[in-house]
């Protein structure tokens, strides 16, 4: 089973993941993985911190002479800005942010304790542990991509910088949509069987854990409350040449929870970004008293990183149900499953 787990605060000394898993014999070069940790820092809208991060990874086990070994991979970001400890308590809990749920719910002192992990720049290691899985689906022909849709209402992508420039100018924030698109996916991945297994689900749990991301779908989507079955499903062919395939793609790849061997497609919408400039109300949870909420250093929109973020975490739900479905001890063995049923299949 493939699985990671995180660890490390917005300020803390780094940021960690543990990815247990991976097969054995996988080349993994620390340089595709800043790659993708550096995609994660650009876009419009991005706030000071990313001028003083330049995230790169410190991949610590689960290698031996650049291959993969079976054993867990840990991997290590380090913070430049290392000042968890002299940061000023917060007693004003920001709107749309986990600062005073996490706050109720723990008990702790005030809220530098809850957004200090609830910060996006936990999604640092997510990503480092999305590029390894992607390096493992690129062996056997899946890649990942994503676009950003919108941004504040603006579709025109020339436009999309200008829109942000006017949240900024304002103190305020802007969110957006954005589109994922994985090719080479072959049929067969995931299960209909029970809800967890479902590909679609397991997706939209990894998707929907990004902070700030409040709704997703597949393919149409919502779109589909507008339309009748006749017009928005998608005819089965078959061609010697290309075996069972669709003309139009509406199901976004999925169909059931198991993948159908069309391009997995999937929306997200991200919210804009709780910090603002000029807060909004609030309550100093110290007095009970009316305030305005906390200002943290942030972003004026991050749907451009948001979008990365999700590709991350699409690779990692795959490359499960991948190594679920072909095995999951060593890539040459792998390889062998793979090629097998492809064959039966066609």
């Amino acid at each position: 089973m493939l699985r990671y787990l995180t660890c490390g605060e917005s300020h803390g000394e780094a940021l960690m993941a543990i990815l247990e898993g991976i097969p054995a014999g996988l080349k993994l070069d620390a340089s595709e993985i800043n790659l993708w940790l550096k995609r994660r820092q650009e876009g419009p809208g991005r706030g000071a911190r990313m001028k003083i991060e330049k995230d790169t990874v410190n991949i610590l086990s689960g290698t031996r002479k650049g291959l993969t070994i079976g054993s867990p991979i840990g991997m290590m970001i380090k913070n430049k800005d290392f000042s968890i400890n002299k940061l000023p308590d917060v007693f004003a809990p920001r709107p749309a942010h986990a600062d005073l749920a996490g706050f109720l719910k723990y008990g702790t002192h005030d809220m530098r304790d809850i957004l200090e992990r609830a910060s996006a720049r936990e999604t640092a290691s997510r990503v480092a542990v999305g590029a390894v899985c992607a390096t493992l689906l690129e062996e056997f022909g899946v890649k990942i991509k994503s676009n950003v849709a919108i941004v504040g209402g603006e579709s025109r992508p020339k436009e999309i910088p200008q829109r942000i420039k006017e949240a900024y100018d304002k103190g305020d924030t802007v969110g957006g949509i954005f589109q994922v698109q994985v090719s080479g996916v072959i049929p067969g991945l995931g299960s209909h069987v029970q809800p967890d297994r479902k590909l679609d689900a397991r997706i939209c749990a990894q998707v929907m854990s990004i902070p700030g991301i409040k709704a997703i779908g597949f393919g149409l989507g919502f779109a589909y409350g507008h339309c009748f079955g006749s017009e928005c499903h998608d005819p089965i062919l078959y061609s010697n040449c290309n075996g069972y395939y669709r003309c139009t793609n509406n199901a976004g790849g999925i169909e059931g929870g198991i993948s159908n061997g069309e391009d997995i497609v999937f929306s997200a919408c991200m919210k804009p970004i709780a910090t603002l400039a000029h807060p909004l109300a609030s309550v100093d949870v110290r007095t009970k008293k009316p305030c305005k909420a906390n200002v943290q250093r942030s972003d004026t929109c991050a749907v451009h990183a948001a979008a990365v973020v999700a590709e991350a975490a699409c690779a990692f739900v795959l490359a499960g149900a991948f190594l679920e479905k072909f095995g999951a001890d060593n890539l040459k063995d792998i390889k062998q499953a793979f090629l097998a049923y492809r064959k039966k299949i066609c």
